[in-house]
């Protein structure tokens, strides 16, 4: 049976699961994580706030590098977004996985553009990078959002991010 072509470029398989292709490793580890960290916040569904908690659980070196750009410490920065995403009064124990039906639009916006960013950098899957350099250009990013409250803005954040990009490319 041949793979109907609407798909053949979509990062999702036909029955809905991401396409683990699409991902490098660390990429895959970190949307684990969010996965695991959108349950423990007692979350419905995976949002971009748990893919970026996703990417400081056990950064790589692009993602290590922008912290320290940042000044930032990013085992208490995830502690924090913890804190701050963590529902009260909601479900414990989501039953959650890496299917469009448990992403948010958001989510699968960003994973979108992080496929698109991978494929204009000339790579064949998804880096750590791509997807934090997406969430934080994306329209009305609740994570730069936050950043932007304590004065740094999400431009700052992405320049410090592609900085930390090209330095690991360089490595």
């Amino acid at each position: 049976m041949e793979i109907p072509e609407q798909w053949s470029d979509d990062i999702f398989q036909p029955n809905g699961r991401l396409r683990p292709e699409l991902l490098n490793k660390a990429a895959a580890h970190a949307l684990r994580e969010a996965m695991r960290l959108a349950r423990e916040t007692r979350w419905e569904s995976i949002r971009s706030p748990h893919v970026f908690m996703g990417l400081l659980v056990d950064p790589d070196a692009s993602v290590r590098n922008w912290g320290e750009r940042l000044g930032a410490d990013l085992r208490f920065l995830l502690t924090q977004f913890q804190e701050l995403f963590h529902l009260e009064e909601g479900v414990a124990d989501a039953p959650l996985c890496l299917h469009r039906e448990f992403l948010s639009d958001n989510v699968i916006r960003l994973l979108r553009e992080a496929a698109q960013r991978a494929a204009e950098h000339r790579r064949r899957s998804i880096t750590p990078m791509d997807m934090l350099i997406s969430l934080l250009t994306a329209p009305n990013s609740i994570v730069a959002e936050c950043f932007e409250r304590i004065g740094v803005t999400a431009a700052k954040l992405t320049e410090l991010a592609v900085m930390a990009e090209h330095h690991a490319g360089q490595a």
